[in-house]
């Protein structure tokens, strides 16, 4: 999986890192990546209903994409982060996911 990207100038209203929540083609990238690792049976029966929620998705420099996300199905939900070029499945509760986020977009955003 390749979600890294070229090297961007830093602004000055935040050097180092940009939001790249509005950027399209990266989130659809690392949503079809997490989409990947479903099980039909395990994690969904019908996708029709997806949802998908990005906490955040920064591009910071030194770190690469740093992102944490959830996939909503008729089976429940599934937690991701992207570290880097690793996406990564992960076991929280929606408390975590909120807590995490907040904390992230305080120091970052």
């Amino acid at each position: 999986m390749a979600f890294g990207k070229k090297k961007q100038a830093s602004t000055p209203e935040s050097p180092g890192k940009k939001n790249e929540i509005g950027n399209e083609e990266l989130k659809e990238s690392i949503a079809n990546n997490a989409l990947a690792t479903l099980q039909q049976g395990v994690d969904y029966d019908d996708l029709s209903g997806l949802k998908l929620e990005f906490g955040y998705l920064f591009y910071i420099d030194g770190r690469g994409i740093e992102a944490l996300l959830k996939l909503i199905t008729d089976k429940g939900t599934s937690y991701f982060a992207v570290q880097k070029s690793s996406l990564m499945r992960i076991s929280i509760t929606e408390d975590i996911f909120a807590l995490t986020t907040e904390q992230f977009l305080h120091m970052h955003g």
